[in-house]
């Protein structure tokens, strides 16, 4: 389902400081917006997001070991060295034995230890590559691939996943029936990020697919496996028949083509070919009788390529996944290849990122929560949590107020929807249960067991939710996460700890500043509820249609008119941005400055704003919030960020200005200025 990051495609977002230019924080926060970056020169009529951002642009560099930029990298490496210093404390033996902050540390100190990696070679798979080599049949074949099902569905967006198994599983509510877990499958089985990759014609994709081929090559190579030319070739062409019965991107986000249940004997009809007896009972799921079937097309294809394709090509396959999924904790030589195609073919990045930095991204996915507690208890206070819980209740109440006076909606559906807004569960810093890891073992020197032993507890404790009820406070983000995220099935919000400081939020600033910055942030989430897709969902996360047809219609024109005026963002000549993919986002952010908009003015109990440099309260309001979408991407990236991902590019992102009345009087914009939109043309979904 869909669980959205509030600002990028990957994990980090954005806003500002005059200190921030080149990566490199040159002085003291000044606790307003970014004086230095705005350049005068553009009419903010014409190019709002370059006047707020200019000076900015000109100026940054994207760091050699990043395929994008913007102030957010700075909350990012900083989040990044404060939990360094606390994973360090514990690798250095300080911690009490058998605590989380033990295992935190020597899963650190594992990852960490290049020597003993490669001393190690390939040994600690060999126990994979002989299960794989034992595969006689396809019996077996399909037991291998049951006993590897991970529930690797990327976290932030069930929508957007591609995975290392063939296919991906969720443990989450019934779309119908909220009221227990079910278990979810959806595609998956490619290396490379989308369906297009493969079957897209364009030049830039052919070559794309060429350098894929070469990578699979090396990858063999480094692994000593005979004829890597050969077989890569192969796996390159069954990876190609794989990705054909995939479902586009579009029709992936669509929640009405994904609730497709199945129950287990439906399987072998809907899907022949693999043997899901043999299936199910090694991935620890035989006692299930319902399942979600996220892409139809993709289980039932992928099913037949078992039956139709040789075993030994699925074997080979089966070592190369294999590769490349455990690729950061094997020798040198494999991540280097990995990073030199998804790094920089991929996404134009020349410089990988130091190993301290991975090392820390693969504490957190493993021990997340772990390492989120000792991240709170040093660097979150409470008052912070106190104040941004406060802007939370008054988004919500202004909220409440714009929806009760809508003048399109119903009587019949406005109530349904306060309804929803007055259940919205919200979750600021930290979850108010933490993971239990006392089951997850980690070995101080075995960085490959500890990779494999996290991903299986992961696993079983979703497994463990099947059948019973959801928990709706459950978080998806750690605390360190510089990011923030809506659950619709859940109807609830999580607002990471790292996210709630400098430049997001300043308890130093004023209201035009952090409800610009944090506030549109924390709309933008709210909103989720009622976009495109979250409006699909009533108050307890059933998917059902609780709307009149008239208000559905008054809804979609709407959305509609968004996604036109998206579309007609083009940053290349020969890719322009498909605004029906990105529709959910937009939305979520119109309507979210809007109310952030609202609130900033209820916050100041009536009175004028005071006038700092020149600039009014909602000048800075607006500024604020253009300032916290500047960026810079890299050609490749921003290619791939186009044509794979939910959101818009963050330039877009911020021209949302064109659709709020009080931006045009904030900057007397007028009909002859290129940003003009007539009223009529401004689109107000909440």
């Amino acid at each position: 389902m869909s669980l959205r990051p509030s600002r990028t495609s990957a994990t980090a977002i954005a806003l500002v400081f005059s200190t921030l230019m080149t990566g490199v924080a040159l002085a003291e926060p000044v606790h307003d917006v970014d004086l230095v970056g705005i350049d005068a020169s553009v009419k903010p009529g014409d190019d709002f997001y370059r006047y707020a951002n200019g000076t900015w642009i000109t100026s940054a560099e994207i760091p050699a070991d990043r395929s994008s930029y913007g102030p957010s990298a700075v909350l990012v490496e900083k989040t990044s060295e404060q939990v360094r210093a606390l994973i360090q404390d514990a690798a250095a033996g300080n911690a009490p034995a058998g605590s989380n902050a033990q295992k935190v540390g020597d899963y650190y100190a594992a990852f960490m230890d290049e020597a003993a990696i490669e001393t190690k070679g390939l040994q600690p798979l060999a126990a994979e590559f002989a299960a794989i080599d034992a595969i006689t049949d396809k019996a077996g074949l399909a037991t291998y691939f049951g006993s590897h099902l991970r529930a690797d569905v990327d976290a932030l967006n069930a929508t957007d996943l591609y995975t290392d198994n063939l296919f991906g599983f969720w443990a989450q509510q019934g779309f119908e029936a909220p009221e227990r877990v079910v278990a979810y499958l959806m595609q998956g089985g490619l290396g490379m990020p989308d369906r297009d990759y493969y079957v897209d014609p364009s030049e830039k994709m052919a070559a794309l697919r060429t350098r894929y081929q070469q990578h699979i090559v090396t990858m063999l190579t480094l692994a000593n496996v005979p004829d890597a030319e050969a077989r890569a070739a192969q796996i390159m062409a069954l990876e190609t028949d794989i990705a054909k019965n995939h479902a586009t991107r579009l029709d992936t986000s669509d929640v009405s083509k994904a609730n497709n249940p199945w129950t287990r004997d439906q399987f072998a009809v809907k899907a022949p070919g693999l043997d899901w007896d043999a299936y199910f009972k090694a991935a620890g799921l035989s006692g299930q009788n319902d399942f979600i079937v996220w892409q139809p097309s993709a289980i039932a294809g992928s099913s037949a390529l078992v039956a139709s394709q040789p075993l030994d090509i699925w074997k080979v396959y089966l070592r190369y996944r294999l590769l490349d999924h455990y690729a950061q904790v094997l020798p040198k030589s494999f991540y280097d290849e990995v990073f030199s195609f998804y790094g920089t073919a991929l996404q134009g990045t020349p410089k990988m990122r130091d190993r301290w930095k991975r090392a820390i991204s693969a504490t957190n996915g493993a021990l997340g929560e772990a390492v989120g507690q000792l991240y709170v208890e040093r660097h979150f206070p409470p008052q912070a949590k106190a104040k941004i819980q406060a802007m939370v209740d008054n988004e919500i109440a202004a909220y409440r107020v714009r929806m009760e006076k809508l003048d399109w909606m119903s009587p019949e559906t406005k109530a349904k929807a306060l309804a929803k807004l007055g259940t919205l569960k919200v979750g600021v810093g930290y979850p108010d249960r933490w993971i239990d890891y006392s089951g997850q073992e980690v070995v101080r020197g075995d960085a490959v067991g500890n990779m494999q032993r996290a991903e299986r507890f992961n696993y079983e404790r979703n497994l463990a939710k099947l059948g019973k009820a959801p928990d709706h406070y459950e978080w998806v983000m750690t605390p360190q996460t510089v990011n923030a995220v809506n659950l619709p099935m859940a109807n609830a919000l999580n607002f990471p700890a790292a996210i709630l400081q400098p430049p997001y939020f300043d308890p130093e600033a004023d209201s035009a500043f952090n409800y610009g910055g944090i506030g549109a942030t924390i709309g933008h989430e709210i909103s989720h509820s009622f976009d495109d897709m979250g409006a699909m969902f009533d108050d307890k996360g059933r998917l059902i249609n609780w709307w009149t047809a008239e208000d559905l219609k008054h809804f979609k024109a709407a959305g509609a008119a968004l996604a036109r005026q998206y579309d007609a963002y083009c940053p290349f000549t020969d890719l322009c941005l498909n605004g029906e993919l990105v529709l959910s986002e937009n939305i979520a952010d119109v309507a979210g400055l809007a109310a952030a908009y609202d609130a900033y003015k209820m916050s100041l109990g009536g009175k004028p704003d005071v006038v700092k440099n020149g600039l009014t309260g909602d000048q800075r309001f607006f500024i604020a919030f253009a300032q916290s979408w500047r960026d810079k991407t890299r050609e490749a990236a921003l290619r791939q960020q186009i044509l794979t991902d939910g959101h818009a590019p963050d330039e877009y992102r911020g021209d949302t200005v064109r659709n709020l009345d009080a931006w045009y009087e904030a900057f007397k914009v007028t009909p002859d200025q290129r940003q003009y939109l007539k009223p009529e043309d401004r689109v107000q979904v909440w």
